[in-house]
């Protein structure tokens, strides 16, 4: 039996990776691909995958992501004319969805962002199954059609800390603190002030800040980044993160270490859900930070055990491929 993912940013190849290390050892056979973007070929090399690159993410028009997305599409139906693949899954690419729908192949999608209204509805009528976090109100798929909505007891997260094993890194100046820049180029995001750089600059009077790039600096050529990092085991270093309330701050928090989250993403269910669990997940507002950072920096807590008692997203989504076409 043949198992597609697609992955398009770096968090899906994380997810990717721990699906199909489970699946291939359950005897799939997985096909795994991605686009070039700053974080997904670089990853998927450390993680040890080899993903298939098709096409590229280039956001900086409507008429560039139509495009892009479009070829995309083309170059997956000649990929898979003759030898289409039994089930597909992924979090969320448009891409995936649009050609396995044509082909008439089963979607299993992975979704936590309420807000990414244009990514929902491009993908979420499409799938046969949607396996999202009890903390996100099943109307939230409801809405944008969903047929079959399979809830489970944890964050998309969970699926590669649970087995995340940190390397120390010695080289750090201590106390660390991790400022992730806001996905400005996101359809979600448009608009939204990113105030990162101005807030490292603030919480360098208490630690060392080591500021995460999106892009590069000037963010006009875009896809460039003086280097690859890899943040998790960076926020698995530090002392304190900072983000917009993405998939960084739920890392760290699951991890034991303070996070601390601005804007409106970081009020978001998945959020909440990990703070109210007991995990050092903190959503305030810019000015805000510098009072937390204070508080928190430096503080980390013991989450072993609640870590433990969340569920796996891999272990559902293996289910319900066992449940559409068991091997």
């Amino acid at each position: 039996m043949k198992i597609w993912y697609d992955a398009c940013t770096g968090k899906h190849i994380r997810y990717g990776t721990a699906i199909g290390r489970r699946l291939r050892e359950a005897g799939y056979e997985f096909i795994f691909t991605t686009r070039e973007h700053p974080d997904t070929v670089c990853l998927a090399k450390l993680l040890g995958e080899n993903p298939i690159v098709v096409g590229k993410y280039n956001p900086s028009t409507l008429c560039s992501r139509l495009q892009n997305s479009a070829e995309r599409i083309i170059e997956f139906a000649k990929m898979f004319r003759d030898n289409p693949p039994d089930v597909a899954i992924a979090h969320q690419s448009v891409e995936l969805c649009r050609t396995a729908f044509g082909f008439g192949i089963p979607i299993i999608l992975t979704a936590d962002t309420p807000y990414a209204n244009a990514t929902n509805r491009l993908t979420i009528p499409f799938a046969h199954s949607v396996v999202i976090s009890e903390a996100l109100p099943k109307s939230f798929a409801k809405k944008h059609c969903a047929r079959n909505i399979i809830t489970f007891k944890g964050v998309d997260e969970v699926a590669w800390i649970k087995s995340f094993k940190p390397t120390k890194i010695n080289d750090l100046k201590k106390p660390l603190i991790v400022i992730r820049q806001i996905e400005s180029k996101a359809a979600y995001a448009g608009g939204k002030d990113d105030a990162a750089h101005s807030l490292a600059k603030k919480l360098s009077e208490l630690g060392d800040v080591h500021f995460i790039e999106r892009y590069n600096g000037s963010g006009k050529a875009f896809g460039v980044k003086e280097s690859f990092v890899d943040s998790t085991n960076l926020v698995a270093n530090a002392d304190l993160v900072i983000g917009c309330g993405g998939t960084i701050g739920r890392e760290a928090s699951l991890l034991g270490v303070p996070s601390i989250g601005i804007t409106d993403m970081a009020k978001t269910n998945v959020n909440r859900y990990l703070s109210e669990k007991g995990f050092p997940y903190f959503a305030t507002t810019e000015h805000g930070v510098f009072t937390y950072a204070k508080k928190y920096l430096g503080r980390h807590f013991d989450v072993k055990e609640k870590l433990a008692a969340l569920e796996n997203p891999v272990d559902v989504i293996e289910k319900v491929i066992q449940s559409i076409n068991p091997l």
